[in-house]
């Protein structure tokens, strides 16, 4: 596979998550500028806390848990997509070891 192709295809993303008992410890697939794209991995029982950002969007592949986007509270698990606006605090608790992709643009 050339250099190229491996950066725009993935054929088993959910291997590419990295678990820390520190937190999380995102994988970038892509890094510019404008547009991010990465996996990460969350320990059962870990979080994120919230916090504003730019427009994001957060796709679940494995795991269980709870997801925060403003003061409303939504249950994730594998298939499970969550597009949270621009400057909204969002924030995670996984009930269950979780992967999720996450995407984001400019702010």
């Amino acid at each position: 596979m050339s250099d190229s192709t491996s950066q725009i295809y993935f054929s088993d993303t959910k291997t590419k998550a990295v678990f820390s008992s520190e937190g999380p410890k995102p994988q970038f697939l892509i890094d510019t500028p404008k547009f991010k794209a990465l996996v990460v991995g969350l320990e059962a029982g870990g979080q994120i806390p919230a916090h504003p950002g730019e427009s994001a969007m957060y796709h679940f592949l494995e795991g269980t848990g709870l997801m925060t986007v403003g003061d409303e509270a939504f249950e994730i698990k594998p298939g499970v997509t969550i597009v949270v606006p621009s400057g909204v605090k969002r924030g995670m608790n996984a009930k269950t070891r979780v992967i999720f992709l996450g995407s984001k643009g400019e702010q």
